[in-house]
């Protein structure tokens, strides 16, 4: 997209995901969850990709998700799965617990892979398993999609531009109610909201900033009564190198009407400012669109420009990060959510638990001692 320019000047703005030359390579899912359903197979159907089929432990869930796609297949096994001469690309949609295993195997049989997050439920087994990857010579990502959604996609090209200067301060602020019981499986999870939420945030900044942050210090609480074993509040700080800094405040305990909900980033530099809006959090599930506005010094000081931005997170963003790995197998190099630069995002998430455990800022070397 391109923003007009009062001089004349066009500023190319690409936001949306990039596609492969080559959408044929084959691909197969193992699960068959909510997120399959409701993201994975509607964004792969937008891009036209080719999803030769899908298995899970519950064949009758398989065989759901399959009804709107007729020319899928439900494998009997994994192993079925892995056998298929014509798949390429393994997508995996499991509980952590279960996903090194069947990454390792899908490994193994010479398959590229997509690892849902969290890679692994500790750094040595993620580790372990980013080793295992390129012992076999495979290409391996991890879907942390958020990158891909319009408004942080955006952000990115605008840091990337030029156009803030230098990057300082990252916030993201989130107060939703959301109901975990929707995943049965994260109700007795002890590390809950950061895990399997803020760990977008921690993403999502360290990929805008372009930078690896060196602490992390961060604080959980829970609400009064809740059903769930895990945080449910959390805040993180995260220093980087230098003067630039990032805080997250997640809350999903507002029982409020949903339009009391909120869910904002805002991205400063020393020549501007990003503010925008993640809309798959407003009127949830439905959505909307992602809406940013920007100044920038270097291009028109005083001027707010406000891009509007096509799709969604959901399902929009997940052409992104399955998009990225088929065009880093067709230019044999490592894609930009690669499981190798994913440790980094683990090892945040892994120091905010040791800081909300030991009360102090954690150092992200600490986590891999």
């Amino acid at each position: 997209m391109s923003l007009a320019h009062d001089g004349g000047e066009l500023l190319s703005l690409d936001y949306k995901p990039q596609m492969p030359r080559d959408k044929s390579r084959g691909i197969a899912i193992v699960g068959a969850g909510e997120i399959v359903v409701h993201a994975h197979l509607p964004a792969y159907r937008l891009a036209g990709f080719r999803v030769i089929g899908i298995y899970d432990l519950d064949k009758a869930k398989a065989e759901a998700a399959t009804q709107e796609h007729p020319t899928m297949v439900v494998f009997d096994s994994l192993e079925a799965l892995l056998q298929h001469p014509e798949v390429e690309i393994v997508d995996i949609a499991v509980p952590a617990k279960y996903q090194p295993e069947v990454a390792k195997q899908a490994a193994a049989h010479g398959k590229h892979i997509l690892c849902q997050k969290p890679l692994a439920e500790s750094y040595v087994e993620a580790k372990a398993l980013v080793e295992s990857c390129a012992a076999f010579g495979i290409k391996a990502a991890v879907n942390q999609q958020m990158r891909w959604s319009p408004g942080i996609q955006a952000s990115r090209c605008i840091v990337k531009n030029g156009w803030l200067g230098e990057p300082l301060q990252a916030s993201i602020q989130v107060n939703v109610h959301t109901q975990w019981e929707n995943w049965p499986w994260l109700v007795q999870i002890p590390t809950l909201e950061v895990m399997y939420h803020s760990i977008h945030y921690i993403d999502s900044v360290r990929y805008v900033l372009g930078l690896h942050p060196e602490y992390v210090y961060a604080d959980g609480a829970k609400y009064p009564g809740q059903p769930y074993r895990g945080e449910t509040r959390t805040m993180i700080h995260m220093k980087f190198p230098g003067e630039a800094r990032g805080l997250i405040h997640d809350n999903h305990n507002n029982h409020m009407p949903q339009e009391d909900w909120y869910a904002t980033f805002r991205f400063e530099g020393t020549e501007g400012n990003i503010s925008g809006t993640n809309g798959a959090l407003y009127n949830y599930p439905i959505g909307q669109e992602d809406m940013i506005s920007f100044y920038c010094n270097r291009l028109e000081a005083g001027r707010l420009y406000t891009p509007p931005l096509e799709g969604r997170w959901f399902p929009h963003a997940f052409m992104g990060t399955m998009g990225e790995l088929m065009r880093a197998i067709e230019e044999n190099r490592e894609p930009e959510n690669s499981i190798s630069d994913n440790l980094v995002t683990l090892q945040a998430v892994f120091a905010a638990y040791r800081s909300m455990a030991e009360n102090r800022p954690v150092y992200l070397e600490e986590v891999d001692v």
